[in-house]
């Protein structure tokens, strides 16, 4: 912590970070847990609800078309570069399909209030695609730790924001005035995205023959991952590493609402008070990274994130008790934190830089996979199981991935510290 303050005195580029992760974490709660919350007040079904998972299925599927967000020039501000032209191109369509989707009414026009959901989710993962890109880019290597700390905290600030402020905002105003404040938290990612520098890394490049363009965008990224040594097991562990939270998260807004807690609980405990719980836990697994390495700190906050699924157990059989509603957000969301600190530090350390953009997209969609696949029949499951029985099978599911993550330890042993040094951040 005593690092950041002074970071961006130094260096402006962790505050443009802090903004773009802002930027970044917006929309996400409005096409999940916001939405999800909204849609349980108009009277939707569980099983429907939990279908909402695929609503962001770009999440999953954006290596499609990273290959053309990494090669082509923007369509509109050319000038401002590649990367921050592709942004400032993206960002404006994506808030006006924000404010869009708030002006929809899932009570009346269900598959409409879908539809535009989705838009917002294929617009916000294309944002993802260029931010991840130009943070890779844009950082010195020896800065990448620190970047992803400012970028975490900003994701985790806009999801407070969109999450409880948007919950805040419904309850006094309505649902169509929480969207339209949501749709400007945007603002925020396309003021740094104008004021912050192109990546020298993202010049121009030389023009190629069509043949050449698409080999560079499509099938060296690919080849290049498979060559690795264990790839299809490291890529298998990716997928569902998040299993067993992905399952858990679909149910969580019907869940709370059904025992009871209204809204400004929810926001009040599940919101902020998770948020600051999930950035001490993101702290915590960095300083764990930085101790042990990045493989035996996946060990560790794969097993955290998977044990504090039974806090949803304990939580359903005390049914509307505030002080376990407080305990399981707690341990739930520093348990998450935690392991993303440490995943998304893994999923880093796989990109190659001559593939930044199209590689990191592959990955960080394989790990939404499970969340709108598999996410979306969490409806029914909790349907048929009961909510206690439910969260035990969420559990059970994470236990797939930590046998692979065991299996890749013992394979790809983590590099030892070398002298001095806090520990290894190896690829495995």
């Amino acid at each position: 912590m005593a690092r950041l303050l002074p970071a961006i005195a130094n260096d402006r580029r962790f505050l443009i970070m802090l903004a773009l992760g802002f930027s970044a974490g917006v929309p996400l709660p409005l096409t999940a847990f916001v939405l999800r919350q909204w849609m349980s007040e108009s009277g939707i079904s569980l099983a429907a609800i939990g279908f909402t998972a695929l609503i962001g299925l770009s999440y999953s599927l954006k290596f499609l078309w990273s290959p053309l967000i990494d090669h082509a020039p923007p369509p509109f501000f050319r000038r401002w570069g590649r990367r921050r032209g592709w942004l400032a191109s993206i960002q404006p369509v994506l808030a006006l399909a924000i404010l869009a989707l708030g002006f929809t009414n899932p009570a009346v026009d269900p598959a409409l209030t879908v539809m535009v959901a989705v838009l917002v989710a294929f617009l916000s993962a294309s944002q993802d695609i260029v931010i991840d890109a130009y943070r890779i880019e844009f950082l010195e290597e020896r800065q990448q730790g620190l970047g992803l700390a400012y970028y975490v905290w900003g994701y985790r600030g806009a999801m407070l924001a969109a999450n409880a402020g948007a919950l805040t905002v419904a309850e006094f105003a309505g649902w169509p005035l929480a969207f339209t404040y949501c749709a400007a938290l945007i603002g925020i990612g396309f003021l740094a995205v104008w004021l912050g520098p192109e990546p020298a890394a993202a010049a121009p490049r030389a023009a190629m023959a069509w043949s050449a363009r698409l080999r560079a965008a499509i099938i060296d990224p690919f080849a290049d991952f498979v060559r690795r040594k264990h790839w299809l097991a490291i890529l298998l562990f990716i997928a569902l590493f998040k299993l067993g939270e992905a399952m858990a998260g679909v149910m969580v807004a019907p869940f709370y609402r059904e025992l009871g807690f209204s809204r400004t609980e929810v926001a009040a405990v599940g919101s902020v008070f998770g948020l600051f719980a999930t950035l001490l836990g993101a702290l915590a697994g960095g300083w764990l990274v930085v101790r042990i390495g990045t493989a035996r700190a996946l060990v560790l906050t794969g097993l955290g994130q998977m044990l504090s699924n039974l806090m949803y157990v304990a939580l359903a059989h005390a049914g509307h008790d505030v002080p376990m509603l407080w305990a399981q957000v707690g341990i739930e969301n520093f348990t998450d934190g935690l392991a993303d600190a440490a995943f998304v530090t893994y999923l880093s350390s796989l990109t190659s830089r001559a593939f930044t953009a199209t590689q990191y997209a592959l990955l960080s969609s394989l790990a939404a996979v499970p969340l709108r696949t598999i996410g979306g029949s969490s409806g029914w499951l909790a349907e048929w199981l009961g909510w206690p029985d439910f969260f035990l099978l969420t559990t059970a599911a994470a236990l797939p991935a930590m046998a692979i993550m065991i299996y890749l330890l013992i394979r790809l042993p983590p590099a030892p510290a070398a002298p001095g040094a806090g520990g290894s951040a190896g690829r495995s």
